[in-house]
């Protein structure tokens, strides 16, 4: 019974793992075809996390406190990793994955930093969920984010706003950490979005 049971709740958890939306909120893809290269910036500043809906700020101090509780110094070394895991790991995952499909199909390259591009496009973290990993029972992480493209030299511009929801974020096996598990959010995002602008621009 119990291993009827333990089967039950990890089908179940698995099936929260494919919720992604993503919708056209405006604008069209028709400036994509032809561009070299796109900058990318990411936003967390007003960022959203877990099912209470805390800032960030709320979120590092109690998870900080809870893990300082259990041992001395683990909070204040896993705040540096989580706000390290920005530049380290949902950047690149998302970067690596957008250029799967759009650089080595179509020579269109995103990456930050790329001043002279014509457009750049703003992934706007809103909301987050971390997941969790106990072994035999797991929850998939979930990144909601609002992908927004404009005029680099004129942000008001805006050509196309494409928001996601619930990108699922998990891998084979098993990972303890919430920012691996997250990173792979990202990367489920970037995937969804290129095929999105594959199918819409070219």
């Amino acid at each position: 019974m119990r291993i009827y049971l333990i089967t039950a709740l990890v089908l179940l958890s698995t099936l929260f793992s494919y919720g992604q939306k993503l919708k056209v909120k405006q604008g069209d893809f028709n400036f994509i075809k032809g561009q070299k290269e796109i900058n990318v910036e990411f936003v967390y500043d007003n960022m959203k996390l877990l099912k209470k809906n805390l800032s960030n700020d709320e979120y590092v101090k109690e998870h900080s406190a809870e893990l300082e509780e259990k041992t001395r110094g683990k909070g204040t070394s896993w705040e540096k990793s989580w706000y390290a895991s920005r530049e380290l790991i949902y950047a690149p995952k998302f970067l690596e994955l957008m250029n799967r499909y759009l650089y080595e199909d179509h020579n269109v390259f995103f990456n930050e930093n790329l001043a002279e591009a014509k457009y750049t496009l703003i992934v706007e973290t809103i909301w987050v969920y971390p997941g969790w990993d106990a072994g035999v029972m797991k929850q998939p992480a979930k990144v909601s984010t609002l992908l927004k493209f404009v005029e680099t030299n004129n942000r008001d511009n805006v050509l196309l706003e494409v928001s996601s929801e619930n990108a699922p974020g998990d891998q084979w096996g098993s990972s303890f950490s919430n920012e691996d598990r997250l990173g792979e959010g990202y990367a489920k995002t970037g995937k969804s979005f290129a095929k999105l602008i594959l199918k819409k621009g070219f």
